[in-house]
């Protein structure tokens, strides 16, 4: 995708804002005040990049992904409650970081990754304007990560500037690019990606790297017919990972792999694979138009159904039904 189209798709209206008060913080001299309490990376983000993320998806159970694009930086960045870590979709731009007495110089580039740990502090300077991706992870999702996975329970982050981790950022990206116009199908996602980044982040940059066990084995058959319902229903049941790995009395973690080795996909691609098969279904069986479908399918829009449809099938809703016919 280019620089630009992926400009485009993430400059839809922003899910949740919670930088509406960061405003008041933007006055550069503040900057080199004495650090104060942790705030949220959001917050943080906003003040020091002053201006507001292209597209930022937040769940209160793993995080936040934020895509911005910004101007120059020369700032500190005062202690944030969240791990950052940044990935940068295109170019190439120089990144400096001092932090105390020490300096680090790297290159923002495709296939490397900055982290900022929890309750850090530096000083930026980026001489150029700059697009990046932005995961949010609090330390509690690290730590459930951890413990779910059953390794170690994990110090904090390392710091890293344009550290090469073509995996980290390859799935940060991912999980920036993959908004469908399903709430339920992007949500789910993200939860999904989340948790998968936390698994390589406790791996790849960690003090103590975490060696992840193997699941083995899939879902016992029962849960594995309760979490399908669950999927299945056309109710506003909650299809959140949460929910599907309590259907099966499972940890988040323990439950995409049971469920990956019972399906041969992920809890995400199924349900995107079950929503594709009803469109298909009523496109074909019925009369209804194909706003009315895309409401009764969940898209936020016909648009977003019908690019969703066309990028699985390679044909618009509109398209398949008078080729079947």
């Amino acid at each position: 995708m280019s620089l630009q189209t992926r400009a485009q798709v993430m400059s839809k209206p922003i899910l949740h804002d919670p930088l509406r008060d960061s405003s008041a913080a933007s006055d550069p001299r503040q900057a080199e005040a004495p650090a104060g309490p942790r705030c949220p990376a959001g917050q943080e983000m906003a003040r020091v990049l002053k201006t507001q993320p292209l597209r930022l998806a937040a769940d209160p159970s793993s995080g936040a992904i934020a895509y911005w694009k910004h101007d120059a930086l020369h700032d500190v960045v005062r202690p944030m409650v969240d791990h950052v870590v940044m990935s940068y979709p295109a170019g190439s731009q120089r990144l400096e970081r001092r932090t105390g007495k020490v300096a680090s110089i790297g290159t923002a580039r495709s296939g490397v990754v900055t982290i900022i740990p929890a309750g850090s502090t530096s000083r930026w300077d980026i001489h150029q304007s700059l697009h990046v991706v932005q995961l949010y992870l609090p330390h509690a999702t690290l730590a459930r990560v951890a413990g779910e996975a059953d390794t170690a329970a994990p110090g904090d982050l390392l710091e890293r500037t344009g550290h090469p981790d073509p995996i980290t950022s390859r799935l940060l990206l991912s999980a920036a690019d993959a908004l469908e116009g399903s709430a339920a199908l992007d949500a789910l996602f993200r939860q999904q990606l989340t948790d998968l980044l936390a698994t390589r982040l406790l791996s790849a940059h960690a003090g103590v790297p975490a060696t992840v066990q193997a699941t083995v084995g899939g879902l016992a058959p029962t849960a594995l017919r309760r979490v399908i319902e669950r999927l299945r229903s056309d109710s506003d049941a909650d299809v959140s990972l949460g929910a599907l790995a309590a259907e099966a009395g499972l940890s988040r973690f323990h439950f995409c792999r049971a469920f990956k080795e019972s399906t041969g996909l992920s809890p995400h691609a199924w349900l995107r694979q079950h929503r594709l098969e009803q469109a298909m279904n009523m496109l074909r069986d019925t009369d209804a138009s194909v706003v009315s479908i895309a409401a009764a399918l969940g898209y936020s829009s016909q648009t977003a159904f019908a690019a969703a449809f066309r990028k699985l099938t390679g044909e618009t809703p509109s398209d398949w039904r008078r080729r079947l016919r």
